[in-house]
């Protein structure tokens, strides 16, 4: 073996292992068991209703349909879930009737099974719910377009199919199981999250913060006006506040521009940080279960002034204020219920709104530098190629192939491999357990379909448990659901393991031939968040340039940005872990100590925040600092990306003249400023 060759096939051999792992693991996590029967319920209705009306073949589309619709409302999502099941169930009807119109002659339907599968991928830009639903229409429309034998069975089809899905809608209307649940969740998290932080600032200063928990209570404060209409007091009001507590804890802590290191003051911020996780606590927990918030005795102690007067001096007393304030504000919020029937509420787009959301980011994912595209090329290739091989075979069933390559297929490699991996080892185990039941009883029609209702039951309950676990009860599922019209089982078995074995190594063989690895992308990914720390930074500095609702409106903004900047390079840099390649560009520990910098100057700008004035003469000098801070991070980004080194000089020159101006800026912003600089000068040596 050349020398050369050999890093390169333990990187493929490492990461092998590791995305294996990953797909075989069974996680202890279930899904709401009254969902999971309610979901099983609406199945049950639609197959046995099909059954009794109409044969096994129509019961099979049904029974799929209201499997698919099921699955829908299970996902990660805050939309309304009896329109995620109605959705699910228009497309599926749509892609089969279309399917089955141009079966008749291979060669279109296999275009047709190509554009489908093109369109299933490139749905990938509106998340990951709308790529997984999508991907489902092409797996249902392999599936019931060899049931149907004429134009007509095929609308029945399409409209039994639909029929299962509005069967799945009016189950979640009519029978509401923990409607604000997800809702819930996320904001108790977000709070549960913050008192976690505040705790960990009481012995560490600099203690670092996650901010995914707040991205997701955002996300699920995005609601409708019917949802904004109904939606339970606790969950209104609370999630701003907690945003504005973080900078208020972290410039508390912070001895540089807060609480002393050590003495009385240091004692004061502990006990008041205490406090202040305490509440959050209490907000968690009010949050989740909807009881009456119960402040903690010795929380009221804390926040009350001690009887030998104001500890905290200057800016700390001011953000310690500022803390306790807001602090009563998500106890009055919790207490309280909205006042006007139409609280507000960050809106979610609708239908007209979305289309031209999802032009745009198809228009900007249209380059081949986008890993959606490649995915939506890559899968309808390999599931185009599926279904012409399974064609080709002497099978009833060679879809299979082309299914499993649909399911499995993600537009990282991780996903992709793991879930292949779950997939085939989740097929022979389902197999084998039906196969043993088919012989062992030989059930009638009726007594297979109720059997595959206790599967798919069993699919939704352990939905969240892992990709293993929910292929093999899916797999056990299907068999049953075949065998109502007599398959015979030992070719059901044979062809389901042997074309779901196609279809991974087809969907392996692709990603290897044709990758797009994260690994590649993570300069990008750290010069996208090196440009929002920027942004972020110049925007707090901003706002004392010019305080006021605008200004305060772009801190927030960019904000914003910096978060979800941040979390894409964590991703990413998740995903790059387990691929068996490396960049030749930023070393590991370049970027392990450039992201450290950015962190810095994103910790430093939400000091800056903590302090932003909201009416105070302007600063000049603050103005033009912001100027350069914008422009020279840009310049970093640009470094970052192409790997050329940076300096980043005029920062400092620009602190040193506003330092010596004598403009009128308050003493703590001038120190942040130089906390910011220093952060500044470390991005410069991480990169150089």
């Amino acid at each position: 073996m050349p020398p050369s060759l050999k890093p390169h096939l333990n990187g493929w051999y490492r990461s092998l292992k590791a995305t294996s792992r990953s797909g075989l693991r069974v996680e202890r996590a279930t899904n709401q068991p009254l969902a999971a029967l309610r979901g099983a319920l609406g199945v049950a209705i639609a197959l046995f209703g099909a059954l009794a009306l109409s044969g096994p073949a129509m019961a099979t589309s049904a029974a799929l349909g209201a499997q698919m619709a099921g699955m829908a409302t299970f996902q990660r999502s805050y939309r309304p879930r009896p329109w995620l099941a109605l959705a699910t169930a228009l497309g599926l009807a749509v892609s089969t009737f279309v399917g089955y119109v141009a079966s008749p002659w291979p060669a279109l339907f296999l275009c047709v099974v190509a554009l489908w599968s093109f369109g299933a991928g490139l749905a990938w830009v509106g998340g990951q719910t709308a790529g997984i639903l999508a991907s489902m229409t092409v797996a249902v429309m392999l599936v019931v377009v060899s049931l149907t034998e004429s134009v007509s069975q095929a609308a029945q089809h399409a409209g039994v199919i639909a029929a299962g899905g509005v069967i799945q809608a009016l189950l979640v209307l009519v029978w509401p199981v923990n409607r604000w649940g997800a809702h819930r969740e996320a904001l108790a998290e977000a709070c549960a999250s913050m008192a976690d932080y505040a705790r960990r600032l009481r012995h560490d200063p600099f203690a670092p913060f996650d901010p995914d928990p707040l991205m997701a209570a955002r996300e699920a404060a995005v609601v409708t006006p019917g949802q904004a209409r109904s939606r339970p007091a606790e969950l209104t009001g609370v999630r701003p506040l907690v945003e504005r507590m973080r900078p208020a804890m972290s410039a508390l802590a912070d001895p540089r521009v807060g609480a002393a290191e050590e003495g009385p003051e240091r004692d004061r911020a502990r006990e008041l940080l205490a406090a202040a996780a305490d509440i959050l606590d209490m907000a968690a927990h009010t949050i989740r279960s909807g009881v009456s918030p119960k402040i903690p005795e010795r929380a009221y102690a804390a926040l009350a002034l001690p009887d030998d007067g104001p500890i905290l001096h200057g800016i700390a007393r001011h953000t310690a204020l500022r803390l306790i304030g807001l602090l009563a504000e998500v106890h009055d919020a919790l207490e309280t219920p909205p006042d006007d029937d139409s609280p507000r509420y960050l809106p979610r787009p609708g239908v007209r709104e979305l289309l031209p959301l999802t032009v745009v980011a198809i228009r900007r994912n249209w380059t081949w530098r986008s890993a959606v595209l490649r995915h939506a090329v890559r899968v309808a290739v390999v599931v185009t190629l599926a279904e012409g091989i399974g064609m080709a075979l002497p099978y009833g069933h060679g879809y299979w192939a082309a299914m499993t390559a649909m399911m499995v297929m993600r537009p990282d490699f991780s996903q992709t491999y793991s879930r292949g991996v779950a997939r085939l080892a989740g097929t022979v185990v389902g197999v084998g357990v039906a196969s043993a039941v088919m012989v062992a009883a030989r059930p009638a029609p009726w007594v297979c379909g109720a059997l595959a209702v206790v599967a798919v039951g069993g699919a939704y309950l352990t939905m969240r448990a892992g990709y293993m676990a929910l292929s093999t009860l899916v797999t056990v599922y299907v068999v049953f659901l075949l065998s109502m019209d007599g398959l015979t089982l030992s070719r059901t078995a044979a062809e389901r393991v042997g074309m779901t074995l196609l279809g991974g190594l087809l969907a392996f063989a692709a990603y290897a031939v044709w990758p797009t690895w994260q690994t590649v992308r993570l300069p990008h990914r750290l010069a996208d968040q090196i440009s929002a720390a920027g942004q972020y930074a110049a925007a707090t500095l901003e706002a004392f340039a010019s305080p006021g609702p605008v200004t305060r409106r772009a801190m927030r903004d960019a904000l914003l940005d910096y978060r979800a900047a941040r979390a894409a390079l964590r991703a990413a840099d998740d995903s790059a872990a387990t691929e068996p390649v490396r960049h030749r560009g930023l070393r590991p520990s370049q970027l392990s100590d450039a992201r450290a910098a950015v962190a810095a100057i994103g910790r430093t700008s939400m000091l800056i925040e903590a302090h932003a004035p909201t009416a105070t003469a302007p600063s000049p000098g603050a103005a033009a600092f912001a100027g350069v801070v914008r422009d020279q991070l840009t310049i970093a980004a640009v470094a970052a990306r192409t790997g050329t080194k940076v300096d980043l000089t005029p920062v400092r020159d620009a602190y040193q003249l506003w330092s010596d101006s004598a403009d009128g800026t308050p003493d703590e912003i001038l120190r942040d400023a130089s906390i910011l600089t220093e952060a500044v000068t470390g991005l410069e040596e991480s990169l150089n």
